[in-house]
């Protein structure tokens, strides 16, 4: 159990650092988009925002997934 509450507060903070750097490198971003959801679009967003946004939730979602491999 304390193994993936230290896994967690790492992966969190990792991803935290990685979307504030995202933040201050994407501001003079001119070229935007908007991304199409099941219900509606979402607002004109930097593309760069949009393809680093997905690249740190699948970084999240993926060290939280367990991996168990049996010896056999």
């Amino acid at each position: 159990m304390f193994f993936f509450l230290k896994k967690l507060l790492f992966v969190t903070t990792f991803n935290a650092f990685l979307f504030i750097l995202l933040i201050i490198c994407i501001q003079n971003s001119q070229i935007k988009s908007k991304v199409d959801l099941l219900i509606n679009k979402t607002i004109p967003l930097p593309n760069s925002f949009i393809l680093g946004s997905s690249f740190i939730s699948g970084s999240f979602i993926g060290a939280l997934i367990p991996l168990k491999y049996s010896n056999r």
